[in-house]
């Protein structure tokens, strides 16, 4: 048996106890791993994420046998899986301090788990392949850094679909729903309000906190009413205000459809940068 078909057989494997999903806030660039007053901002600007994100896994039923991450920067036509067995890293972030480039994640990828998540996807209809070489952008390495510092765990990155279609990946997280019945961890990563222009700014402060209440309102609700719900988050009280493009609010989108008729809650909230940012969790 070769490494692939190994690892796959193992990511089929039942573990025997349901793994949750996650939508995590990943930061700005990579922002626990620097002193933030450089930025302009008070020195524990991110401290309260950092610690949320360093206690993840301590609240998980097992340690996961891998880790699906769908982020928020890295869109492909079809839903693509990376396959890479050691993710190499990708520093796509500007104008930080020099060391945060030498920032380094060394988890191992699972080409097998990989062919998992396009088979599932496929099986659903949806466009899926997978990518031999992508790496890890830094909506996966920098939280995960914090997660599982110990780069223990495989992870296999998986893109969102250019269109942008919240349905589609409602309907893709749907499809990867089994892989938590597998002691797979899925997790989007992204950030509940994402307007650039608007952080640090009064005008990120009233809009930020109007969608987060309609957003964790969203998630809180029962499951057929909760996608129908973030489906049409466009429509939502400063639902654009939040995210003029909506790349980072996807993964959540991909979080709950796998969350499929778990409960979801919100679990963890701050204001950074005078904006509300949330985390959820389902199951």
């Amino acid at each position: 048996m070769n490494v692939q078909t190994a690892d796959m057989a193992a990511s089929k494997a039942t573990s025997g106890t349901q793994m949750p999903t996650f939508f995590i806030p990943h930061g700005g660039g990579p922002c626990f791993f620097m002193d933030w007053t450089a930025m302009g901002g008070p020195a524990d600007t991110w401290h309260k994420t950092e610690a949320w994100l360093r206690a993840l896994v301590s609240t998980l039923p097992e340690k996961p046998k891998g880790i699906v991450v769908i982020s928020g920067h890295w869109e492909e036509p079809a839903f693509t899986a990376s396959a890479a067995v050691e993710p190499g890293m990708i520093y796509d972030y500007y104008g930080f301090p020099p060391h945060t480039y030498e920032l380094k994640y060394p988890a191992p990828g699972a080409p097998g788990l990989a062919e998992r998540v396009v088979s599932l996807l496929s099986e659903a209809g949806l466009p899926a392949r997978t990518d031999a070489a992508r790496g890890f952008d830094h909506g996966v390495f920098v939280p995960f850094l914090l997660i599982d510092p110990e780069a223990s765990i495989p992870v296999v990155p998986l893109s969102l679909k250019a269109d942008l279609d919240p349905a589609e990946h409602i309907a893709a997280g749907r499809a990867l729903a089994p892989l938590r019945e597998e002691g797979i961890l899925v997790v989007g990563s992204g950030m509940s309000y994402h307007n650039m222009r608007g952080f640090r700014t009064p005008a990120a402060t009233r809009p930020s906190a109007v969608f987060d209440q309609w957003l964790t309102g969203a998630v809180e609700s029962a499951p057929p009413e909760r996608e129908a719900n973030l489906t049409a988050w466009a429509d939502a009280p400063a639902g654009r205000l939040s995210h003029p493009r909506e790349e980072h609010l996807l993964p959540l989108m991909v979080a709950a459809g796998a969350g499929a008729d778990s409960p979801g809650a919100k679990v963890f909230g701050d204001n950074v940068m005078m904006a509300d940012i949330s985390a959820y969790r389902f199951g």
